[in-house]
């Protein structure tokens, strides 16, 4: 258990940043999961829509830094590379 003003200050507000970055990061899987979907679904429109949505919401986490750069810029490559395969056929 935290002693100090400064950590017991610390334990506070880690909790909140903890629900902040968990809502953040359950609403990038959400976007990257309807943008798979719509390529399942061979929907070329929804999936693009979707697209923008899920590379939006992966820089906004990058840049807060709930995930890692390497890590977004991945997922945004595997999704615009599945994109681009649906477009092609």
């Amino acid at each position: 258990m935290a002693n100090l003003k400064s950590s017991k200050t610390r334990v506070k507000r880690n909790k909140k940043r903890e629900v902040v970055n968990s809502n953040r990061l359950n609403a990038v899987r959400t976007d990257v999961k309807k943008v798979r979907s719509a390529i399942a679904k061979k929907d070329k429109a929804e999936a693009e829509k979707a697209f923008k949505e899920a590379e939006a919401s992966l820089a906004k986490a990058k840049n807060k830094r709930t995930i890692k750069a390497n890590t977004a810029a991945r997922l945004v490559s595997k999704l615009a590379k599945a994109l681009k395969k649906l477009a092609s056929k």
